[in-house]
């Protein structure tokens, strides 16, 4: 079937729909991973965004039962040059456009993605749909629809009971579940007993819990919410002192604001597995996805480190409190996809639970 990539600012690119055979509206966003589409399609830090596909040819070692990071595809959208229909490996038991289908995502290929992500870098990511329908009608539901980081993204992905997870350690980790990836999930349970948590637990049930620290996952959308300052930064506000923390992604960014620093929106945002950081006078290359940045300037006047910068853009990557237990990372050490040169920051957050 022949469908459309529509853009905010009238840009149309033709191809053909795979998946979902439906429309659908977001924010277009690029990632640059040669591999990990699986985990990236999986990773509810999308949930919002059409993600279009930088490697040419998505699809050519299938799906398999281990990667995915959550329980279903979590793009509300799929755009890739070519889609491969006839995998091979040996995990393998699913075609990207039978996974995009069961989700009841759509998926568009024949795509010129160099052609769309050149665009996008020049004039930063925005509103857009894959649609097979007239693309001057589509255009205008476009101009029309209300932005998805208006809403509160984190309520769409996060747990809404509390799990506990018993692995006979000495210590137990309340994880605020904001849009967490599985493998966080993997990390902290080497080293914890962890009780996943819904993003809005309020303090008394987090003190009910009786943690040893505290631990705020990834998730989608705009760190400075109404409804996630409401909740969770005030929640963590009130128990900043009581507990070690330490955030990756979007947690680094609530505990940034907890503290008083900013966050504002970058032009595109960093999302791939090849992202390389400066920390303690070394470089690491690491896995990234998110839209947002902590505001250099406002963190120092919060009282918080830089701990780490981003060596495309100088941008935050990495903070820490000057006084309390506290530390946090932009990028994500649990990887999946990507590499594991920094998961020994998990082991950082045991000794400080130790420490304290």
């Amino acid at each position: 079937m022949k469908g459309y990539l529509v853009l905010e600012d009238g840009r149309v690119f033709e191809g053909r729909v795979f998946g979902a055979k439906r429309e659908v509206l977001g924010e277009v966003v690029f990632a640059t991973g040669m591999t990990g589409y699986q985990e990236s399609l999986t990773d509810p830090s999308y949930c919002g965004q059409i993600l279009v596909a930088s490697y040419p040819l998505i699809g050519n070692y299938g799906i398999n039962p281990n990667d995915s990071q959550s329980e279903k595809v979590q793009v509300w959208g799929y755009v890739v040059k070519e889609e491969c229909s006839a995998p091979s490996h040996r995990d393998s038991n699913q075609t990207v456009d039978g996974f995009l289908a069961q989700s009841d995502v759509p998926g568009i290929s024949g795509i010129d993605t160099r052609a769309v992500i050149r665009h996008i870098r020049n004039f930063g990511t925005m509103k857009g749909a894959i649609s097979s329908e007239n693309p001057e009608r589509v255009l205008e539901r476009i101009r029309a629809m209300k932005h998805p980081e208006e809403s509160n993204l984190v309520a769409n992905v996060s747990t809404k009971s509390i799990k506990r997870f018993e692995e006979g350690k000495e210590r137990t980790v309340a994880l605020f579940d904001c849009g967490l990836k599985s493998n966080i999930v993997a990390e902290l349970r080497k080293r914890f007993n962890v009780v996943q948590m819904p993003f809005d637990t309020p303090v008394e049930k987090v003190r009910e819990l009786e943690p040893d620290g505290i631990f705020i996952s990834n998730g989608p959308g705009n760190p400075a919410h109404p409804e996630m300052m409401s909740s969770t930064v005030a929640t963590l506000d009130k128990i900043k002192e009581d507990y070690p923390m330490m955030g990756i992604c979007l947690g680094h960014q609530l505990l940034s604001l907890m503290f008083g620093a900013k966050t504002y929106k970058l032009k595109f945002g960093h999302r791939g597995i090849n992202q390389p950081v400066k920390f303690e006078d070394r470089v690491y290359i690491t896995s990234q996805n998110h839209g947002f940045a902590v505001d250099a300037a406002s963190a120092e006047d919060a009282g918080l480190d830089i701990t780490v910068t981003n060596l495309n853009d100088g941008t935050v990557e990495g903070m820490r409190h000057t006084e309390l237990p506290i530390f946090s990372v932009q990028f994500h050490p649990e990887a999946h996809p990507g590499p594991h040169d920094t998961s020994f920051l998990f082991d950082r957050f045991k000794k400080m639970m130790e420490s304290a």
